[in-house]
């Protein structure tokens, strides 16, 4: 099979990114990861969002310029940590949420002490657990300060993007 790069083929095709939404919507998938040498491009649907968004395209071609708007782009790093106020929460209560779509660990292996336990203090560096997509063990960082109120997953739980892992009392 020739490189789709010879052939001038590009995972930025207007028309391609399209098609991918269409098969989002068609299948209520959450997150679509192409990744093509050295272009990737990531499309997620978030509980607040209606439609895919763009979340990160790091090299490569920029994205051609539709004739309308097809998706906002965002950068990746956005909103892994949303203060979210339920009616029936205090406004102190923020709470960390999973950016992407994989498996819940709370301990970077089978015989370690968890990241962090209820009651700990975080800071918004602080590691408080894992998410493996695709065999890769991405580290989730607090990204509030505060104290850990609760525990919202199950040790090897699947996660959705945007699903609530903590929450923490930021004593705001």
């Amino acid at each position: 099979m020739a490189d789709p790069d010879a052939q001038g083929e590009d995972v930025f095709q207007v028309e391609r990114i399209r098609n991918l939404v269409e098969l989002m919507r068609e299948y209520d998938l959450r997150e679509i990861d192409l990744r093509q040498t050295n272009q990737r491009i990531r499309l997620c649907r978030g509980l607040e969002a209606s439609a895919p968004v763009v979340l990160s395209a790091p090299a490569g071609p920029a994205l051609p310029s539709p004739p309308r708007p097809l998706v906002p782009a965002t950068p990746q790093s956005a909103a892994a940590v949303e203060p979210v106020q339920v009616a029936s929460e205090p406004a102190n209560i923020a709470y960390v949420r999973s950016p992407m779509v994989g498996t819940f660990y709370s301990r970077p292996n089978p015989k370690a002490e968890p990241y962090v336990r209820l009651g700990d203090l975080v800071s918004p560096e602080s590691v408080v657990c894992v998410i493996e997509a695709m065999k890769v063990f991405n580290e989730i960082p607090a990204e509030v300060r505060g104290r850990v109120v609760a525990v919202l997953v199950d040790d090897e739980e699947p996660v959705e993007f945007g699903k609530p892992l903590f929450k923490v009392e930021t004593g705001a």
